[in-house]
C-alpha cells in the first residue's frame, strides 16, 4: 500500500484532526495525521472594516470563512487523497486573541464585535491597572467591558456573556461556554494556583462596579477556562451544520479548548517549556518568554498571559520592526532598476542583509530609529522614521545595514531588560520565526545578539496557527493520558528545529553600545515628531 493509500484509508476512518485558526487577515484551516504532520490545509481571505469608528468583523462574515476554509481544507484532501471528509478524531479552533463580543440571555449579540485593534479604552486601561495592581493592555476583554461602562453604554446590564472570537465560534459550534487559559488569560488575569480567573481581582471589579446595579458579577458572564488536554465539548449537530453546510461533517466530533494566537504560536514553536520562548519578527517584533515565577511587580512595558497549559508568560512586544528598512530596501531596489540592472528582490534582499555581518560590532557610530508608528514600549505615540550620524562615524553600506537591523529590535530588547536585568529571568533557548529570518544566517545572529540568548529557527515552516491549534486537540485525544503538554509537543518537533545560534560575544558588546546609542537618540525622535509635520 502506497503512502497515499494509507493517507486515504486514516482519513476515512475518522482518524485525522483539524485545526482552525481566524488570523487578522486570513483564516486557515490544517489537517494533520496521527504523527501530526500536516497533510492538507484550506484559506479564507478576510479583512477587518471601521464601523462608525469601531474596527470590526461582522459574525455572518465569521461564518463565511469559517465554513469556507472548512470547505478549502476539505476540496484539498479530495484532490490530494481522493476521499471526502466525514468523520474527525479532534478538532479545535483558535482566533485574534483579546476583543469584545457579548451578547444578552436571548444569546442575541449586543453590539458590533471590537477586535483588539480597537485603541479606544485608554482609560479603562489605566484605571483598572491601578485597581488590581496588573498590567491591563487596551485590547483585553474587560478593559473593553469596562470603557463600556465608563461610557454609559446601555447594553451592558443587558450582557449575559463575554466572550473573544475564538471562544465565541467555539461556543456557537459545542453549545459550551468554555476557553483555553491561554487565551482565557487574555481576557482577565488569571491565578495561577487555580487556572482560573482570579477571583479576588474579580471582587475588586465588581465592588468598583456595584453602584452601577448590574445583576451581573463578572465572573458570571466569563466562560469557563480549561487547560490542555480537557476536553471542551464536542461538533454539535447545528455546529456540524454550521462548519459544514453540505452536510457531509458528522457531528460528535471532541473538541478542545479554544486557544488565542499567541497560544498557538507558542505550540507551532516549541515554546511551551519553562525557559523557552519565542520572537515573531516582520512588520511588529514581540517576544514571549515562559517564566519560572511570577514577577516582583507590575511593569505596564510587559504583557502577562499563559501557556495553553498554564504556565505564565512575559510577552514584549514592539509595533515597529521591518517596515523601516523595508522602506529603504524599496529605494535600493528603485537605484537598482534606474542603472538598468534587474535584480529580484529576493537577491536584493539577501545580498544587503548579508553585509550586516561584515559591519562594525556597534555600526560604526550609526544611528537609525525606525518608528514607522508610535512605539508604546519608550512612550511615543507617533513616530518619524529617521537615520543619523556624525562626521566621525564609518558611514559604509555594511553598517548602514545592521543599524537597520539593530534598530528593529531596541524596543523589544528595552522590554527584555526588564525580565532579564531586573527580575533575572533566564531563558535557555529563543525560537525565531517570521520575515525577520527569511535570511537565516543573518536573522539568527543579529537576534541572537540583540537578545543575548541562543537562537533556533524551525527548518519547516509548518502551518502556523491553525497546526498550533490541531496540535492541541491531538493532545486531548493523545493515547499516553500521562504525557504532559510540553514534552508532547517537544516530540512533535523532535526532528525539526534547526541548531541554535549563540551570541557571538563582540555582537553583543555591540548591540549593548548600539542600544545605549539608540535610547540617547530618542531625544532627537521627540524632537523630529514636533518639527516634522
Amino acid at each position: 500500500m502506497s503512502q497515499k493509500e494509507e493517507i486515504a484509508g486514516m482519513i476515512r476512518n475518522g482518524q485525522a484532526v483539524v485545526g482552525i485558526e481566524m488570523g487578522s487577515t486570513r483564516i486557515k484551516a490544517v489537517l494533520i495525521g496521527p504523527d501530526n504532520s500536516p497533510l492538507a490545509s484550506g484559506g479564507f481571505g478576510w479583512e477587518n472594516s471601521q464601523v462608525d469608528g469601531i474596527w470590526t468583523y461582522p459574525l455572518e462574515q465569521v461564518w463565511e470563512g469559517v465554513s469556507g476554509s472548512f470547505a478549502n481544507l476539505v476540496k484539498d484532501v479530495k484532490e490530494k487523497y481522493g476521499v471526502p471528509l466525514t468523520e474527525l478524531k479532534a478538532l479545535g479552533f483558535s482566533g485574534m486573541m483579546h476583543g469584545y463580543i457579548v451578547t444578552d440571555k436571548d444569546d442575541k449579540q449586543l453590539v458590533p464585535f471590537r477586535t483588539w485593534r480597537n485603541n479606544i479604552t485608554g482609560q479603562a486601561s489605566v484605571e483598572l491597572a491601578e485597581l488590581l495592581q496588573y498590567p491591563m493592555p487596551q485590547r483585553w476583554s474587560v478593559c473593553h467591558l469596562y470603557q463600556a461602562i465608563l461610557n454609559g453604554e446601555e447594553h451592558v446590564s443587558e450582557i449575559s456573556y463575554l466572550s473573544t472570537l475564538a471562544g465565541y465560534v467555539h461556543w456557537r459550534l459545542t453549545g459550551k461556554k468554555t476557553m483555553g487559559v491561554g487565551e482565557a488569560s487574555g481576557m482577565f488575569p488569571i491565578d495561577l494556583k487555580t487556572n482560573d480567573f482570579n477571583l479576588d481581582m474579580c471582587a475588586k471589579f465588581d465592588e468598583k462596579v456595584k453602584d452601577k446595579g448590574f445583576s451581573w458579577k463578572l465572573k458570571d458572564i466569563l466562560p469557563e477556562v480549561l487547560v490542555a488536554g480537557e476536553e471542551a465539548g464536542v461538533l454539535t449537530e447545528e455546529g456540524a451544520k454550521l462548519l459544514d453546510p453540505t452536510g457531509t461533517l458528522k457531528a460528535g466530533v471532541p473538541v478542545c479548548p479554544p486557544e488565542g494566537d499567541a497560544g498557538t504560536g507558542m505550540v507551532a514553536t516549541n515554546s511551551v517549556a519553562v525557559r523557552t520562548g519565542n520572537v515573531s519578527a516582520g512588520t511588529s517584533v514581540f517576544a514571549m518568554i515562559v517564566l519560572e515565577k511570577e514577577l516582583s511587580r507590575v511593569y505596564h512595558e510587559l504583557d502577562l498571559v499563559t501557556t495553553p497549559d498554564g504556565h505564565l508568560v512575559a510577552m514584549a512586544h514592539s509595533n515597529n520592526c521591518s517596515s523601516d528598512y523595508d522602506a529603504w530596501m524599496e529605494l535600493i531596489g528603485e537605484a537598482v532598476a534606474a542603472l538598468g540592472m534587474d535584480v529580484s528582490k529576493p537577491k536584493l534582499y539577501d545580498t544587503l542583509l548579508e553585509q550586516a555581518l561584515k559591519a562594525d560590532p556597534d555600526c560604526g557610530g550609526l544611528l537609525s530609529i525606525g518608528y514607522v508608528s508610535g512605539e508604546h514600549m519608550t512612550g511615543f505615540t507617533e513616530g518619524r522614521p529617521l537615520f543619523v550620524r556624525s562626521p566621525e562615524s564609518n558611514f559604509n553600506l555594511a553598517n548602514f545595514m545592521r543599524s537597520h537591523l539593530f534598530t528593529a529590535l531596541c524596543a523589544m530588547r528595552t522590554g527584555l531588560n526588564i525580565l532579564f536585568d531586573k527580575e533575572g529571568v533566564v531563558v535557555d533557548e529563543i525560537r525565531g520565526h517570521g520575515g525577520f529570518f527569511k535570511a537565516a544566517e543573518v536573522g539568527q545572529k543579529i537576534m541572537a545578539a540583540a537578545t543575548n540568548s541562543p537562537i533556533s529557527i524551525l527548518e519547516t515552516a509548518g502551518e502556523g496557527g491553525a497546526w498550533g491549534i490541531a496540535l492541541l486537540a491531538s493532545f486531548m485525544v493523545r493515547d499516553d493520558k500521562k504525557a504532559d503538554f510540553p514534552a508532547f509537543i517537544a516530540d512533535v518537533f523532535a526532528n525539526s528545529m534547526g541548531e541554535a545560534v549563540k551570541p557571538d560575544p563582540k555582537d553583543a558588546a555591540g548591540f549593548q553600545t548600539f542600544f545605549e546609542r539608540y535610547h540617547q537618540g530618542l531625544e532627537i525622535e521627540r524632537a523630529a515628531i514636533k518639527n516634522l509635520i
